[in-house]
């Protein structure tokens, strides 16, 4: 893989983008369960980069999981660093994308990982594949765009436009012809394999007409559901079977914003793909044929009763590695914050509530990037110099989260700064719950654990409730990345079986921006097979 900076059209705009070799999205990487995966990076370009393999499980790689100064230090300018990994007991759909500043804006792609020689599908073989990235387009540099942002203490514009596989489509300006369009064949039933590598929005996706069957979730087969529309957040995958049972012509496939939050600002404008029928003589469209057209119909921008029944539909086809008993039990609330204003010229750079500066966190600590990477300084043990282990296991206060948060911005919003990890026994079996919180504003966020899937046993509306809660311990789905509830409240469940540090995140960058993030470190078990190795030579270095 070359990072290289590529000079790009779109909207009515020329610039330059960070790219994989020259492609947007980048070029899909494709294998089957149980390859060992050799990738070299070479950065092109002048910025920091690194590339994060999102849902893959890492099992004793963990210095291969890419992001910066949490696994790594960036590949710098004119450098390379090749990624070593096996893909083991997974298969379906996941991605790739930088992990550095906001170069996944651009830097995303595909990873299809099929199952092992002479293993079916667990659903009719469809009679075609085909991936639907979505994604969203600034005008401005990606990076300066973050650099603004946190300069201004403000929040994050809107994208200027949605994209479906690196195209807006034909709604907004000078894209009439930047549309992606897929050919399908009456009669035949294709799999969707469908990502959102979007980086702050939440998005609905449809398609005119037609009903999707859901068979996968972030790499690991579901029973089978059937729905005309689904949401992914930013990081989720899915896998859908697309039966062509419509009248010959073109249905749009749309893309649109799910917003859960209060007061934010959002693209509206749709991103449309177009399904296009093939006439039935010789397979081919017959353009003199009058053109049915069936437009989309999205969801409202806040259905959230929607994205409830969807979450609640998901349910694994196997799960074979669910604990029953839990010997760790963690809780952790996540949300935004508004820290005082210290900054010497507050109207441009204290731009959050009440001239505050914007800033998130769990458990109310909001993640600092350390200058050299948590595993690194693990490995080394130079951990109080980078480090400390004391990142709380329960809120340090109890409220009412929901309802009852502090929203006096700054005077009552305040988050400690700090970069603080979790450690974790190897072995240990962890029910962590999710809480959201009203500081700000309740918000549906999209949380990424790295190197681990877990089951996800329970959602719910408000505060979690140990007594009321309703867990499902049967068929819970099995995923990397879970968007917990507006004003509610997701319940996860893994076994810390993969040694070394591991990130926690929101997968809305600009929540990562503000530190909405933590780090697991999961000590070393018993034995080769239970143990971190050590770096591998060609590790960049700060």
């Amino acid at each position: 893989m070359q990072v290289q900076t590529t000079r790009i059209t779109k909207l009515c705009h020329t610039k330059d983008i960070v790219t994989i070799n020259g492609m947007l999205p980048g070029p899909v990487l494709y294998a089957r369960e149980g390859d060992h995966v050799v990738v070299k990076v070479t950065n092109e370009t002048p910025h920091n980069a690194t590339i994060h393999w999102h849902g893959v499980r890492q099992m004793l790689s963990c210095w291969a999981d890419g992001p910066a100064y949490i696994t790594q230090c960036p590949i710098q300018a004119g450098q390379a660093y090749t990624y070593r990994f096996t893909l083991a007991d997974q298969r379906g759909t996941l991605l790739w994308h930088a992990h550095v500043s906001w170069l996944r804006a651009t830097v995303y792609g595909a990873i299809v990982i099929y199952p092992k020689p002479g293993v079916p599908y667990p659903f009719p073989h469809p009679y075609e594949e085909h991936i639907i990235i979505l994604g969203d387009y600034w005008n401005k540099d990606a990076v300066q765009l973050e650099r603004q942002i946190l300069d201004s203490g403000g929040a994050a514009p809107p994208a200027d436009a949605f994209t479906i596989n690196g195209h807006p489509g034909p709604f907004y300006n000078c894209s009439t012809n930047d549309v992606y369009q897929l050919r399908v064949v009456p009669g035949k039933t294709y799999l969707f394999r469908i990502i959102n590598a979007a980086l702050n929005m939440e998005n609905f996706f449809t398609i005119a007409g037609h009903k999707m069957t859901v068979v996968e979730a972030d790499a690991d087969y579901t029973k089978p559901f059937t729905v005309d529309r689904v949401m992914l957040a930013p990081g989720q995958t899915m896998n859908a079977l697309v039966h062509a049972d419509q009248p010959t012509g073109r249905y749009h496939m749309a893309m649109g914003p799910y917003q859960s939050a209060r007061n934010v600002a959002f693209q509206s404008i749709p991103a449309v793909a177009y399904l296009q029928y093939a006439g039935r003589a010789g397979g081919h469209f017959d353009a003199a044929a009058p053109l049915l057209i069936r437009p989309a119909q999205l969801p409202k921008f806040n259905d959230n009763l929607l994205v409830k029944r969807n979450t609640d539909a998901l349910r694994s086809l196997q799960a074979t590695h669910l604990p029953l008993e839990i010997n760790r039990n963690l809780f952790f609330t996540i949300g935004l914050n508004a820290e005082a204003c210290l900054r010497p010229a507050p109207n441009q750079n204290c731009q959050g509530t009440n001239t505050s500066v914007f800033a998130a966190s769990m458990n109310n600590v909001s993640f600092v990037q350390p200058s050299i990477s948590v595993l690194q300084a693990y490995y080394d043990r130079i951990r109080g110099r980078v480090f400390t282990d004391d990142f709380p296991g329960v809120p340090l206060r109890v409220y009412d989260f929901v309802n009852g948060a502090p929203n006096r911005a700054p005077v009552d919003t305040q988050s400690v700064n700090d970069t603080k990890v979790f450690v974790l026994e190897y072995g240990d079996r962890v029910q962590l719950v999710l809480q959201d919180t009203g500081t700000i504003t309740t918000e549906n966020h999209p949380m990424h654990l790295h190197g681990y899937s877990f089951y996800v046993v329970g959602n719910g509306k408000g505060n979690f409730n140990p007594r009321t809660a309703r867990l499902n311990l049967v068929d819970p789905p099995y995923v990397n990345t879970i968007a917990v509830p507006v004003g509610g409240w997701s319940a996860i469940r893994f076994v810390a079986d993969n040694p070394g540090a591991w990130f926690m995140h929101c997968h809305l960058d600009i929540h990562l921006s503000w530190g909405l993030s933590m780090v697991f470190i999961v000590k070393d078990g018993k034995g080769p097979s239970e143990t971190l190795p050590p770096p591998p030579a060609d590790l960049p270095r700060c």
